[in-house]
């Protein structure tokens, strides 16, 4: 059972974890592997309202998608893409990246084999990791601006698709532990973190929502 400030508290980290962006024409949309194929029907929306001449799908396979997606994560992006009617030859694909920052460094280094000028990104991702997407983009792609793009969902949404309410909340701390301790890392941009943010972040933590944060 969840109580009702555990539902409260994971609210305020999902309206924390999305930029809130305005959409934007940009140069490119790179669309960032993962188990969910929301992320493809985004970008190929994207592109269908002209916001973006050309796609990359980035991503190998994990475990939790090496079933799912037996091909690689990038490569069902790009087939479910061309399934909702993008032309394939404006989409290029990145099949090796296994983490956030290797989707952008890789991606990026797809784009310049190509002879792509890239000086915006419309960046997608899942909801619960645009924040994470964008301040890792700032920090290995500092020189393009980074507009974060997700599919438009409440979380009450989000967990009916996925139809785990404890996995959710466990995916959202871990993406706000990430916030916390990757930029001492060097693998993102440090952002503030609002008290309230922070306050919700440690009684999720105390409550036993740890599955999916970094060990130590």
């Amino acid at each position: 059972m969840i109580s009702p400030q555990e539902w409260q508290d994971a609210e305020l980290l999902w309206d924390f974890q999305q930029m809130h962006h305005e959409l934007r024409q940009c140069s490119v949309g790179i669309g960032l592997g993962s188990h969910d194929l929301g992320v493809a029907d985004v970008a190929a929306d994207l592109y269908q309202r002209g916001l973006v001449p050309l796609l990359v799908f980035s991503g190998a396979t994990s475990r939790t998608t090496q079933e799912r997606m037996p091909r690689g994560e990038a490569e069902h992006y790009r087939e479910r893409a061309v399934e909702l009617g993008v032309p394939a030859e404006v989409i290029l694909v990145e099949p090796n990246a296994r983490n956030t920052g290797e989707n952008i460094r890789l991606s990026r280094q797809l784009l310049e084999r190509e002879g792509v000028d890239v000086s915006s990104v419309l960046l997608v991702s899942k909801p619960y990791e645009e924040r994470r997407a964008y301040a890792t983009a700032r920090k290995l792609w500092p020189d393009v601006e980074i507009v974060s793009a997700s599919a438009s969902m409440t979380l009450a949404e989000y967990v009916d698709s996925i139809g785990d309410r404890g996995l959710v909340l466990d995916m959202l701390v871990g993406a706000q532990q990430r916030l916390l301790i990757y930029p001492e890392q060097g693998f993102m941009v440090s952002q503030d973190v609002p008290i309230q943010v922070a306050a919700a972040y440690e009684r999720l933590c105390d409550a036993g929502f740890t599955s999916r944060v970094v060990p130590g």
